[in-house]
């Protein structure tokens, strides 16, 4: 049994990051971890929200779903941010709840958290690594040790082979082309082992 605490955090319009957040949190159950499911704030109007039904069914399948605060990256020895793609950056709902957390980073309560991230986007090459990495930037100013999946286990290219971060392409009717289960599960469980690592290295 593990004793590593995993935040799974993520935003999600048309449902996509939350399924692979769902997916991330059974991969790291299955590794044993303590698992908290959580979202971000919504930041967009609710007339905006009203006016598109993909992004009206998503708010309605996730409104039981915490809202991710400091107090819940406090508790956790990792993370795995799963965000779509906006623009080859992380959407501005998940900007603003990273950028809210600087009474945890000045505290050094940021430092050794172990940091894995997923993405999506409506073409293969719709900005999914920058979108990574512009979320890893953050994390390197944190402290924290980004355990990206990188090519661990066949399963990644399979997923289409993103060593950043499980990346999902989401066809014009909203389903996934590629079967990524599988890797979100991997990178899940790889989180929760590094993050085991980290903790018996403190100790």
């Amino acid at each position: 049994m593990s004793n590593v605490k995993l935040a799974v955090i993520f935003y999600s319009m048309g449902g996509t990051n939350f399924q692979l957040a769902k997916w991330a949190e059974e991969g790291a159950k299955e590794a044993g971890a303590e698992v908290r499911v959580l979202k971000v704030q919504e930041l967009a109007p609710e007339s905006v929200i009203q006016g598109n039904e993909a992004w009206k069914a998503t708010v309605e399948a996730t409104k039981d779903v915490p809202v991710a605060a400091s107090d819940d990256l406090e508790w956790a020895d990792a993370f795995i941010f799963s965000v779509p793609t906006r623009f080859g950056n992380m959407p501005s709902q998940m900007k603003q709840f990273l950028d809210i957390q600087g009474g945890l980073w000045a505290t050094g309560k940021t430092v050794n958290k172990v940091v894995s991230a997923m993405t999506s986007a409506q073409n293969p090459h719709g900005g999914q690594e920058a979108t990574l990495l512009s979320l890893y930037t953050s994390m390197m100013h944190w402290g924290a040790i980004i355990a990206t999946p990188g090519y661990t286990d066949p399963v990644i290219f399979g997923a289409g082979g993103n060593p950043y971060g499980t990346s999902v392409t989401v066809g014009q009717d909203g389903k996934m082309i590629e079967n990524v289960e599988s890797a979100v599960k991997h990178q899940a469980k790889r989180t929760v082992t590094v993050a085991e690592w980290v903790k018996k290295g403190n100790a």
